[in-house]
């Protein structure tokens, strides 16, 4: 009996096997009843057109306009008379250094210049009545204009005991304290205001590919894009809402690095570009007539090279290796390898095995542009 009991699970279990084996199907193929549908893929129809070459180059940014307040006489800080890292008006008193000797020098140079004028006063009417000869005359002029030099001198002096901030903007730390000694030797470094409500961004391009392109544009192969306008990309790669323009270019190549210096200017209403950070700036170069662009995440790369994976008209996916000829903002142009037409996976790529079958949902323009 117990043999014979075996011999029945052995065959019940054959029998299942078989069964399993007989609902197997290729992966993606047309099942029966019931089964998984194709997966659905988002797909671009490759279409000629005239994208404008693009490249990012890294740079700096920099602030509009930087000043430096400096104490422009010796003396002891009274006061600080601003908040660090605030808005600050030309012309605003931000530091206070102790006036006391200034103050009584002007008053000394005041009262010098107020007996000279008298004395100057008095010669020039001796003088009409021939009473001083035009010698001591003369002296009592020069000596009048001599006191009002050094009162010019104790004014000003007494004036830079409050040191003004020489442009708007924005104040960083003050590099001194109260009861320090500046000026002693020299006009000391108080503090720095930056203009950052438009902000540079300082980048280079290499002289041999701008001679390339030059020469690209004068064969004709590509053509002026005829804009100045930039983008800036940072470094999170979002791209910065404001656009910029191309405000310097260089005339000479640097013989160090083989490289020329560039400069945009970008709009900062909002301060949320800093000087200092790190970005790269997008700028058209050239445009090309009947040129393709697709998006970047479309192409992956391979063993043998970059390639593409493409919605055949059965709806099975294959790959097409291609070339990529530059950059069109964040798509790559396509040199060789794709044809007007063609559906071009761009999402759902994980699912889109090559040879299975899948369901293309093709994407209207404005919908591709959103998903980038």
């Amino acid at each position: 009996m117990k043999k014979q009991s075996g011999f029945l699970m052995v065959a019940a279990l054959a029998m299942l096997l078989s069964a399993c084996g007989h609902d197997e199907k290729p992966a993606g193929g047309p099942g029966p009843a019931g089964a998984m549908p194709p997966a659905e893929v988002d797909v671009i129809a490759v279409a000629s057109g005239s994208p404008v070459l693009t490249r990012d180059l890294p740079g700096r940014l920099q602030a509009y306009r930087t000043a430096q307040v400096r104490a422009r006489v010796e003396g002891i800080v009274e006061q600080r008379m601003f908040s660090e890292g605030s808005d600050v008006r030309a012309g605003e008193t931000l530091f206070r250094i102790d006036a006391r000797n200034y103050q009584a020098a002007f008053d000394a140079a005041q009262a010098d210049e107020a007996v000279a004028r008298q004395n100057l006063t008095r010669y020039k009417r001796l003088f009409e009545f021939r009473a001083v000869n035009q010698q001591d005359f003369e002296l009592a002029e020069a000596k009048h204009k001599q006191a009002e030099a050094a009162l010019a001198r104790a004014r000003l002096d007494l004036d830079n005991t409050r040191v003004p901030a020489p442009i708007a903007g924005r104040i960083g730390r003050a590099l001194v304290t109260e009861g320090a000694l500046v000026g002693r030797g020299d006009a000391t470094h108080l503090a720095t205001i930056e203009q950052i409500s438009t902000v540079y961004a300082d980048f280079t391009q290499s002289g041999v590919d701008l001679l390339r392109l030059r020469q690209a544009i004068k064969g004709g192969t590509l053509k002026r894009s005829g804009t100045t306008q930039v983008e800036l990309v940072l470094e999170d790669s979002s791209v910065y809402r404001l656009p910029g323009k191309l405000v310097f270019s260089d005339l000479a190549v640097d013989p160090g690095t083989g490289s020329v210096s560039m400069r945009a200017e970008f709009p900062n209403p909002e301060h949320e570009l800093l000087p200092g950070m790190f970005v790269r700036v997008r700028f058209s170069e050239a445009a090309l007539d009947n040129g393709i662009s697709i998006p970047q995440r479309a192409v992956q790369a391979g063993p043998q090279g970059q390639f593409v994976l493409v919605v055949a008209a059965d709806g099975k996916v294959a790959p097409h290796p291609v070339k990529t000829g530059g950059m069109s903002g964040g798509d790559f142009v396509i040199s060789e390898g794709l044809n007007p037409g063609e559906l071009v996976i761009v999402n759902g790529i994980q699912k889109a095995r090559p040879g299975s079958v899948v369901k293309p949902v093709v994407l209207e323009p404005a919908a591709a542009a959103r998903a980038k």
